[in-house]
């Protein structure tokens, strides 16, 4: 079976040492990995990941470039990089096409990361430019383990930017939004929206991720590790031992990255 990572991270070869011990300390966590590509690959391998899609986040509008020039560089059929676009960019519109062009599949953003509300109108012209764009957008939702509980990322505020602009790929992280599950079971379950499950295992029983993930429409789940926050291999493993039909399965795993990556 193949297995698409829909929420990885990895860093410049001269800036992943620095990074990671910084972001240890910030979120009192231990990485699993060492922050490169190489060591992303390695771990792809070892647990029979064919892809990884590869967020990036731009702390600053200035970063912009670089973070384009680099996705650009690490790119290939097993790494599928997104890039990111910073609320405070002036080029909102200019940069979401230059990503388009670029043959991107769409950006990551992180409202603890970046500084902002979901569903701020400060926010509207990105969502914009990605329909308009046909981009899709992996958001970080609910809270943070770096942070104080900040209501920033909340499902209230998933469906504010979710029934405003309906035909946005908005892709939930964390199982809807982390920590905040009883509002992602009222709010989001069932309804047709993305939702990605990585840091859901450990965080909460195994049976209720399970009766979360068979509530929710089956061509809506995807497969995600936050990789390198979490062993990819182990991640696999909670997965296979819910005991899901194989068919859900499978749309877990691969096919619906695969619908939303226009991968055959």
């Amino acid at each position: 079976m193949q297995i698409i990572d829909f929420h990885t991270h990895a860093f410049p070869d001269n800036i992943a040492e620095r990074a990671i011990q910084k972001l240890e300390i910030k979120s009192k966590a231990k990485a699993y990995l060492n922050g490169t590509i190489d060591d992303l690959l390695r771990s792809m391998d070892k647990n029979g990941i064919t892809r990884s899609v590869l967020c990036n986040i731009a702390t600053r509008p200035e970063q912009f470039d670089s973070i384009v020039k680099w996705s650009d560089k690490i790119r290939s059929e097993r790494i599928i990089p997104l890039p990111s676009i910073h609320p405070d960019d002036a080029y909102i519109k200019e940069h979401i096409k230059l990503i388009k062009k670029e043959g991107f599949h769409g950006i990551k953003m992180h409202p603890f990361y970046q500084e902002f509300s979901i569903d701020d109108e400060q926010v509207y012209a990105i969502y914009e430019a990605l329909v308009e764009n046909d981009l899709l957008i992996v958001m970080h939702c609910g809270y943070d383990i770096a942070f104080p509980e900040w209501d920033i990322a909340s499902p209230e505020r998933i469906m504010n930017v979710i029934n405003k602009f309906p035909e946005l790929k908005f892709i939930t992280t964390h199982l809807g939004a982390w920590k905040e599950w009883d509002m992602v079971e009222k709010l989001m379950i069932g309804k047709n929206i993305f939702i990605e499950i990585s840091f859901s295992f450990g965080w909460m029983p195994d049976e209720n991720v399970k009766e979360l993930i068979l509530k929710h429409p089956e061509d809506y789940i995807l497969f995600g590790t936050d990789s390198p926050w979490a062993d990819q291999g182990q991640e696999i493993e909670n997965v296979k031992k819910l005991n899901l039909s194989e068919k859900i399965t499978e749309k877990i795993f691969h096919l619906n990255a695969e619908k939303l990556l226009h991968i055959k």
